[in-house]
Parts: structure tokens; sequence; C-alpha cells
């Protein structure tokens, strides 16, 4: 990868899912080094990675497999090393996701389900707030935003059983149509967001901003 040393390297998978160039030319706005690549070695070395996902969650973990993202994650993972998933790309980090009858493994690095909004209009589509903790590094300045949602499918409850001196993800929330869903999760080196922060305007720009900076 040639990057500018002075700008943290970042690395958007492509692993087959869908437009990617607006998150690729929003985050390098945002101050990173940018690579469009599935290879292996890139996506390891790199200072952060980017996890992006549209359509069908089957389909989404299906490509990744086939790219071994699902390996590259777990070990950047393992070693400390910063990823954030978006939109879809949140949705399979969880154990699993239930599309049309089917349910499907996820990678599995939360526990929950990934299931139709139980909302009278249903893709959610469009700007809403959310209610994110504090202490949240995403949404450093940004609390009182609003967020640009695509999205038809959710994870409707997040429990997460921590002990000893492991801390606790924080969790920020939205709300459609009645329907309570993770709107984000920042868990260590694993953060992720439902929302698409390179859509969202000024908000999603510092957003990410404030992710690469934390690289």
């Amino acid at each position: 990868m040639t990057a500018d040393v002075s700008r943290p390297a970042v690395v958007v998978l492509d692993y087959g899912s869908g437009n990617v160039r607006s998150a690729v030319r929003a985050l390098e706005r945002a101050g990173a080094s940018v690579t469009l690549t599935a290879d292996r070695a890139t996506a390891m070395d790199a200072d952060g990675l980017v996890v992006p996902g549209v359509g069908a969650f089957a389909s989404c973990v299906a490509g990744l497999r086939a790219a071994n993202g699902h390996e590259v994650i777990g070990r950047r993972l393992a070693g400390g090393r910063a990823v954030l998933g978006i939109c879809v790309g949140m949705q399979v980090l969880f154990a699993h996701g239930v599309e049309h009858g089917q349910d499907t493994p996820g990678l599995d690095e939360w526990p929950g389900v990934v299931e139709r909004l139980q909302a009278p209009v249903v893709p959610h589509m469009g700007w809403n707030s959310v209610e994110a903790p504090a202490g949240s590094t995403l949404f450093r300045g940004v609390e009182a935003d609003r967020f640009y949602f695509v999205h038809s499918y959710g994870v409707r409850d997040f429990t997460l059983q921590t002990k000893g001196r492991t801390r606790a993800p924080l969790v920020t929330w939205a709300e459609h149509g009645g329907d309570r869903f993770v709107a984000a999760v920042e868990n260590g080196p694993l953060s992720a967001t439902q929302f698409h922060p390179e859509k969202s305007g000024d908000a999603g720009a510092a957003l990410l901003r404030n992710w690469v900076e934390s690289l």
C-alpha cells in the first residue's frame, strides 16, 4: 500500500458489496489514506479496516467468507486492530440474521439477531436522531445530530455479558415507527453503525473523523 505516513492508512474491504466509492471518498475527507481492496495482507497491515455492506444479510456474509474477510476481521480484533462496520457491514457482526424465513449465521462477534423492523413503514429510509451513550468516541460532538438510515432489518435487543474488568460495549439506539433498534456499537477495537455516515452530511463526516483520529 502506498500511503501518506501523516495520514492513518485505512482499507475499505472490497468483497463485492455494492458501490463503496462514497465511503472511500468520505474517509479520505476525514483524513485517512484509503485503499479499496480485498488483499488480505494489505487489510491486515492497515491502521483501520472498514467493512461496508448493502443488500441481503446472507449475501454479505457469503461475500465476506468468499473473500476470507471473516478471518481478516477476526485476526485484526484478536490483535486489538480497529475495524468499523457500516450498515449490513454492522449486521453481519452479530450472531445471525433472519430474512424471508432464512436464518443465516453471522460472524458472531456480538450476540444477537438481525430481524425485520416492527414498524408501520419499512424500509426505514431517511434522517433520524440517535441516543448516544456518555463516553462515546464516535459521536463526540455530534450526539444531538441526525444520521441517514436505509434499512429494513436491525438488531432490536442487545445483551452482552461482561465479566471482571471487561468494559461493556457502548450501544447507541434509534427509533423508527415505535420500534427501537441498535444504531451503533463501540466495543474496544470493533465499532459499527447501522446508518451510513458517508451519506450523513456534516454529522457523518465528523463521526468518521472521530474514528480516523482514534486510529
